[in-house]
């Protein structure tokens, strides 16, 4: 079972070959939680692949909301991207320094734009480094190009459209947590959120999704097996969340390699959904 979309996953040795091609764009999409340090940034200052430009997911994002890091306007987008360089041609290639936990959440925040040309490097940092591949930290000063935005909201689902499907059962919601966190048995890391989970939805931790040596994703056919095991069916169209929305995004990445076009992010997660009020909350083995 090949993937649906070989082209949104780029190997290490493809990389390599392709680094100096003029429409090629190198994003290193790293994040850490608030607290964690070194910082993301100062680890892409340290070293990156040649030519990368840093993709800062609190940076790119709505800085009215007091949620963390949700998605930016179209002109706010527009501007970043011109910024780093990137056109709306550009092949776009992102990874991260865990392998992947946030270059999802880039590519993610990508196609929600409208960027066709965009993929996800298959194991990110840790395996181009076990390859002795080159690293560097001359930090490039790309050349702005002109990017325009078309925000796509297909992509995106929003605290009061989960609300309404509490009641419609028309969408699947699938967690990316861990279990404990899923069932309300560890605290949230973000603070003041309650633990639990939206009452309905299934979980599928994000790491799952990838090999624990390589960091590199699993074979299409084992991925599908795992969105099966998780109860996750192809009758109804699905929504991924998580912490804060970043992780949510491994698993629509994971979701699109399968052939799935139905599939949308809750941006706010739970983040949002965690906080005090109007939102029911369920804990325990579902």
């Amino acid at each position: 079972m090949p993937y649906a979309h070989p082209e949104a996953l780029v190997s290490t040795e493809w990389l390599a070959a392709h680094l100096g091609d003029a429409d090629l764009r190198v994003v290193d999409g790293s994040f850490k939680m608030p607290g964690v340090t070194p910082l993301a940034i100062d680890d892409y200052r340290a070293r990156h692949i040649p030519g990368a430009v840093y993709f800062d997911i609190d940076h790119i994002a709505d800085h009215r909301s007091t949620l963390p890091h949700m998605l930016p306007g179209e002109a706010a987008f527009a501007a970043s991207m011109s910024e780093l360089g990137i056109g709306d041609s550009d092949m776009v290639v992102v990874y991260d320094a865990a392998g992947l936990v946030s270059a999802a959440r880039a590519w993610w925040m990508l196609r929600v734009f409208g960027h066709k040309r965009v993929a996800i490097l298959d194991g990110g940092l840790p395996k181009w480094l076990s390859e002795g591949r080159p690293v560097t930290a001359d930090i490039p000063t790309p050349t702005p190009r002109p990017y325009n935005a078309r925000f796509n909201p297909a992509l995106v689902r929003t605290k009061a459209a989960l609300m309404a499907n509490l009641t419609s059962k028309r969408e699947q919601i699938l967690d990316a947590r861990t279990k404990e966190r899923y069932e309300g048995a560890a605290p949230e890391p973000w603070p003041g959120r309650r633990p639990g989970r939206i009452p309905g939805s299934l979980n599928l931790p994000h790491g799952n999704l990838t090999d624990p040596r390589s960091k590199t994703f699993l074979p299409a056919a084992e991925l599908q097996k795992q969105f099966d095991a998780a109860g996750a069916t192809r009758d109804k169209p699905v929504v991924t969340s998580c912490g804060s929305g970043v992780t949510a995004c491994v698993l629509a990445f994971g979701l699109y390699l399968t052939g799935r076009d139905d599939i949308a992010v809750y941006d706010g997660s739970w983040a949002e959904w965690g906080l005090s009020g109007d939102t029911p909350v369920a804990t325990g083995k579902p």
